[in-house]
C-alpha cells in the first residue's frame, strides 16, 4: 500500500488556509508557465485576490518564508504547495452521473495536469451505458464497487439528481472511498472519517444575487436621500 502523506489539517494548517492553497497554486503555475522565476508576496497576493499579510501567514504554515528583497522561488513554492495538497501523486477519480454535468467534468482536460485521473464514469440509466465520453465507456452503477477496487479510486464525484445522491454516496463509502465531491443539491450523511466537499451552483448564484442587490441598494440609496431629504441649492450636500 502506498504510504499516505499527512493531510494539511493533520499538520495543524487551518482549513481556511487549506482552501486558499489551490488558489495560490493556480497563480504560481501561471507564473511558472510564463517563465517567471520569483514572485513577491505582494504580486502573488494580488493574483490570488488576498492581502499580502494573509498570504505570508498562509505560506508560513508550509515553512516557506521567502527571501527579503527577492520574494518566493516560484518553482519551489509550486512543489511545496503541490506536496502539501497531495498533488505530487496521481489520484484516481470516479464520477457517478453521466448527464450533462458528469460529461462536462469527464471532458475537462485540466484534471489530468493537476494530478487527477478520471478512471470511470458511471450511470444507472441503461440508455447511457456504453456511451463514449472523453475516452471512457460509461459503465453501469452496479459496477461501482468493482471499479473502485480495480482502479484504486480515491475520490468519488456525485453528479446525480438529489434523490439518488445519498445512495450513491453510501456505495462509495461502503467501497472504501473516503473523499467525496458532491454536486447534487442535497446534504449528505457520512461517517466522521469521510470528507465531503459540496458544490452547489444555485447557492453560488444566490450569493451573487445578494451582492448585486446590495450594490443596487447602494446606488439607489444616495439618490433617494438626495431627492427626499437634501435641501435645495448647491449647499444641499454639505
Amino acid at each position: 500500500m502506498t504510504r499516505r502523506e499527512p493531510r494539511p489539517r493533520e499538520r495543524g494548517i487551518p482549513e481556511a488556509t487549506v482552501a486558499r492553497l489551490p488558489v495560490y497554486l493556480r497563480a504560481l503555475q501561471a507564473l511558472s508557465e510564463s517563465g517567471t522565476p520569483t514572485v513577491s508576496s505582494e504580486e502573488l497576493a494580488s493574483r490570488a485576490g488576498v492581502n499580502s499579510a494573509k498570504l505570508r501567514k498562509d505560506l508560513s504554515h508550509l515553512g516557506s518564508y521567502g527571501t527579503r528583497g527577492v520574494g518566493y522561488d516560484v518553482g519551489y513554492l509550486v512543489y511545496q504547495i503541490s506536496r502539501e495538497l497531495g498533488l505530487t501523486q496521481d489520484w484516481s477519480v470516479a464520477i457517478v452521473g453521466a448527464g450533462n454535468l458528469g460529461r462536462a467534468l469527464a471532458n475537462y482536460g485540466g484534471f489530468g495536469t493537476r494530478g487527477f485521473r478520471i478512471a470511470a464514469l458511471l450511470d444507472a440509466e441503461p440508455a447511457l451505458v456504453g456511451d463514449r465520453v472523453a475516452g471512457l465507456s460509461v459503465g453501469h452503477i452496479d459496477t461501482l464497487e468493482g471499479v473502485v477496487e480495480a482502479e484504486n479510486v480515491s475520490i468519488g464525484v456525485i453528479a446525480t439528481p438529489a434523490q439518488a445522491a445519498q445512495a450513491v454516496c453510501d456505495r462509495f463509502v461502503g467501497a472504501g472511498v473516503t473523499s467525496v465531491l458532491n454536486f447534487a443539491p442535497v446534504v449528505l450523511n457520512v461517517p466522521p472519517e469521510v470528507d465531503v466537499r459540496k458544490v452547489d451552483l444555485s447557492i453560488e448564484l444566490q450569493i451573487l444575487a445578494f451582492h448585486e442587490q446590495r450594490k443596487a441598494d447602494g446606488r439607489e440609496g444616495p439618490e433617494r436621500i438626495g431627492t427626499l431629504d437634501a435641501p435645495p441649492g448647491p449647499a444641499g450636500g454639505q
